[in-house]
């Protein structure tokens, strides 16, 4: 399996590792039957996420997009995190073997759980649409029975 240089520097030099204490946003995505697991945190300010931090259990390209991910959205506003696509991750990354895809999704489904997570807990209206995927494996893209 041949990773790309922007997969290895994120894997071993991963950006905005930690836990963020009483963030306004978290989302957890995965499943431990499946070996990958997200857990983004989110500081968001007027609309913008200010900081945003990661703890992952998975693969190295799943430790790899979640760095990414998150360089990707800091900064932005929460419609901005919200277009954040596997597809953007992957090409961020310059590429993932195709048996290592479903970790891009999880990085989007991590940072759309985390935005969820704070309009929730905020009483802020949104098209449930927007979050019709997060319940499921990102391997099988339903409820995991791995």
């Amino acid at each position: 399996m041949l990773y790309s240089a922007k997969v290895m520097d994120h894997f071993t030099n991963p950006r905005n590792v930690g836990i963020i204490e009483n963030a306004d946003g978290v989302g957890e995505v995965g499943n431990a039957k499946c070996g990958d697991i997200m857990k983004i945190y989110l500081k968001i300010d007027g609309n913008v996420i200010t900081d945003v931090k990661f703890n992952t259990f998975g693969c190295g390209s799943a430790i790899a997009t979640s760095s990414i991910a998150t360089e990707m959205i800091k900064g932005k506003t929460l419609s901005d995190a919200l277009t954040l696509s596997n597809r953007a991750v992957v090409e961020a990354l310059d590429g993932l073997p195709p048996q290592k895809i479903h970790c891009s999704v999880l990085a989007e489904e991590a940072v759309k759980a985390a935005v969820k997570d704070y309009y929730d807990r905020n009483s802020i209206e949104y098209d449930d649409k927007i979050f019709k995927n997060l319940n499921g494996c990102a391997h099988c893209h339903d409820s995991c029975s791995v």
